[in-house]
Order: structure tokens, then sequence, then C-alpha cells
């Protein structure tokens, strides 16, 4: 029989790599190998490179054209790059296996590259979009695709889908997106120009069926939507593999005594802060959120990139003194290592779906701070549809920042326990269900694994 060997492409940003890679793992469990490529960019800055080198998984690099840290103002320049360097790097990698006999199976693209699933439709290699949001924006999208609703309106009902308000929907949407942003919609219309080429379009998604029954479910008629999720490692999910302890490719280097911190705290007791890989605050929001964690009186551990630099965080921050007799400020952390700690009681978080679903697999409930992207979504699931948070809201002639007040009120709602924190623990206990031998998620990646096998 022959060698099942997938090419899996990712865009080469923090958020998109782990999932990605956590999906990897998980086939490898199957019996598939896999090349995992993405740019230069992100691999010559992976603090465990060695993680790929199993057999497994292999890494394989192709040049942007600068392998350099872009400015936002830049990013029409580099989404470009990206799509011309990396269109030659998926056509090279596929010639390169069939001259040795060994031609690739499948290309698994996610979903800021659908260049990647063009040229595999071009060299005749079947494709699958690996789709790392919820089933509830991927339905936004697909209904933006066909034109179903107007993003102006300010209420949006469309079916299976919660109903949402304008200011709900995924930043792109809004009359506010600047114009760098641009190529987003047009980009997402492209996986959907993609999927309607093919006889029956598969699209995985990381999710699970208990979270998103029916959003997963209406669209059935025109695509097979596979939840696979959550693509967390496995020491904090179902613990199959202890040693599976991270997603293995960090693009920033973590501090390392954040788990002692964490140790000398009672139970649930912590406020974690984060903001992701890409969110920049500003300094404001940054003061706000000083202010409302040293109003709280409660331990806190807060990730600020950068803040091993003491003179840059000083410059944020007007009460680092006072704020740091309370908590700890660190760089990075893992974060899935940081939610699963018992000592951890709600998270404060721009509400990426990474760290939204992480969140809720770990049980732990939210204070949303969204910022772009697909996030104020999210935030309004999480408020509204999966009740396991609050999303913090900005005082009316006060659009720019959420105050000192409402962090705080926030706060005291979700760390004072009750139905939230049971609802959190309710959507932990589902997601470990998903992904056991015989949980919804489990089933579904074999069967998949078993159509390519057959196919």
């Amino acid at each position: 029989m022959a060698e099942t060997h997938i090419l899996l492409v990712t865009f080469p940003a923090q958020g998109h790599i782990n999932p990605s890679l956590q999906f990897a793992k998980r086939l490898s469990k199957h019996g598939v190998k896999i090349t995992f490529l993405t740019s230069l960019y992100a691999t010559s800055r992976m603090s465990q490179p060695s993680s790929f080198h199993g057999g497994a998984i292999d890494l394989l690099s192709f040049s942007d054209g600068s392998d350099a840290v872009w400015s936002v103002d830049e990013t029409p320049k580099f989404m470009q790059a990206l799509n011309d360097h990396g269109s030659k790097a998926v056509e090279d990698a596929v010639a390169a296996r069939r001259a040795e006999g060994r031609p690739f199976t499948r290309v698994i693209y996610t979903l800021l590259v659908p260049w990647a699933g063009q040229v595999a439709h071009r060299v005749g290699v079947p494709s699958t979009l690996l789709w790392i949001q919820p089933a509830i924006v991927f339905g936004v999208y697909f209904h933006c695709y066909n034109k179903s609703f107007d993003a102006a309106d300010e209420v949006i009902e469309l079916p299976g889908l919660p109903v949402l308000r304008r200011s709900d929907l995924p930043s792109f949407f809004h009359d506010t997106n600047p114009s760098v942003y641009d190529f987003a919609i047009p980009t997402f219309t492209e996986n959907f120009e993609m999927l309607d080429r093919e006889d029956h379009p598969v699209v995985l998604l990381n999710t699970f069926d208990a979270l998103e029954l029916e959003p997963l479910r209406v669209l059935t008629n025109k695509y097979k939507l596979m939840p696979i999720g959550p693509l967390i490692p496995s020491a904090f999910l179902d613990g199959n593999d202890p040693t599976d302890k991270s997603f293995g490719a960090d693009l920033i280097q973590k501090s390392e005594d954040y788990v002692q911190f964490l140790d000398s705290a009672e139970k649930e007791t912590v406020i974690y802060v984060a903001f992701g890989s890409y969110s920049e605050l500003s300094k404001p929001q940054m003061e706000a959120i000083e202010e409302g964690l040293i109003r709280s009186g409660r331990p806190f551990l807060w990730v600020i990139r950068g803040s091993e630099n003491r003179e840059k965080v000083d410059g944020i921050l007007s009460r680092r003194e006072e704020l740091e007799k309370r908590g700890k400020i660190v760089a990075w952390c893992t974060q899935v290592e940081v939610l699963s700690h018992p000592s951890v009681g709600c998270f404060v978080t721009h509400c990426g779906w990474n760290s939204t679903l992480e969140s809720l697999a770990a049980g732990v409930p939210l204070v949303a701070l969204p910022q772009w992207t697909d996030q104020a979504t999210n935030a309004k699931l999480v408020q509204d549809y999966w009740r396991s948070g609050v999303r913090a809201v900005k005082k009316e002639g006060n659009g720019e920042i959420v105050e000192a007040d409402e962090i705080e009120r926030c706060l005291e709602i979700v760390m004072g326990g009750g139905e939230m924190r049971e609802q959190a623990k309710k959507w932990r206990d589902l997601a470990k269900e998903a992904i056991k031998e015989d949980g919804t998620s489990n089933v579904n990646l074999k069967i998949f694994v078993d159509q390519m096998i057959n196919h």
C-alpha cells in the first residue's frame, strides 16, 4: 500500500501554526506522514524545531522574499509576496515528491493561504481546507460569499447561526476596517471558490460537535463539515500522551518562572491576562487593565510581550511597582499549561479562536476584550451562546478603550463563580468527550484518514 503523505501548508503566524501543528501530530498518530510547510520567517524563530524531527513530521520552509517582521502598512505587499513565493514552494514540493515516485496524497491548507489549494488543483493533487476559526464564523463568510446579508444591517439573521448585530461581525466587515486589510474578505472568498470546484468538498474545523451543533449541521447540503477539535496538546486535553505538553513551535521565547508563581496561589484565584502573539494594545488600554487589576486585589499573571525590557514596560504602565506586589508580568508562556493550572480562575483575553477554545477546553471563564478579525464574534458567542464569560463593554462616548471600571466589573462577575464557571466546566468535559477514542472529533479524523487511504 502506498504511503499516505500530506503536505500541510499554513500561514506563518503563531495562531495558525499552533492548531496546524497539533493537527499534524494527530494525523501522525494514525500513521500519516506529514510535511509541514510555512515561511522561513516562522521556522527560523521556532524555539523547539526538534519537535518536528520525530520522523512523522518533516519541516519545510520557503523564503517570502524578506524573511523579516512586517509592519501593518506593509501587509498588502507581504500577502502578495507570500502568495507568489508560497505558490512556487508548493509546486516545487509536489514536483520533487513525484520525481521520487512517492507523490503527496493530499494538500491541506489553512484559511489565509488559499493559493496552496489553487496550486494543488492545478497540479492534480486533492486538497482540503483546515478551518481554524469557529464553524459560526465559517457560516458568516459563507453567507457573505453568497451575498445572503448586508453587513450594514444592524441585525443579521442567518440560517443555523445565532442572531448577530453588526458590531458582532468580524472586523473586516466594518467601515472602520483599515484599507491594509482589504485583502481579507477576497481571500476568504477564494477559499469558497476553491470548495466550489470540488465534487464533494470536505472542510476540517478546529471545533467540536457539541459546541456548534446547529452551525455545523446547517451547511451539510453544501459541504461535509468535519469538526476534529479542539486541536490542543494531549497532556491538557485527553491525557493519552502526557509528553505532549506544548504545540512545539513558539515564535517567542517563553519565560521560565511563572509555574512556581501559579503553584504558590490558591485554587481559582489567579487572573490570567494575555492578548496573543499579534495584538498591540494602546498605552491607555494597558493602563486601564493595570488599574482594573490593582482594584481587583487578586493575584494575576499578565503576559506582555517584550516585558523582559523593563524600561519599555515602565513606559507603558504607570504603577508597575504597586501592580507587581500582587502578581507577575512575563514576556511569554505556554498558554495551555497556564489555563490548565488549578490556580487560574479566569482569563482576560482578546478572544482569538485559539485562546477562546483553549479556555473552553480548560474550563476557565473569560473576560473578553476583542480587538479585530473574528474576535468580536467569538466574544459574542462566549457571552450569549456558550455563557462561559462576559464581554467588556466600551463606554459610550469613549469608543477607544475599555475603561478600568468596566474591567473591574467584569472581573468581579467572572471571579464570583456561579453559573458562568459551571458552564465553562461543562464545555471542558464535552471537549474531552469529543476527542476520546469514540468521541465525535476523533471518529471524524479516523473517517477522514480512511477516505484518504482508500481514495
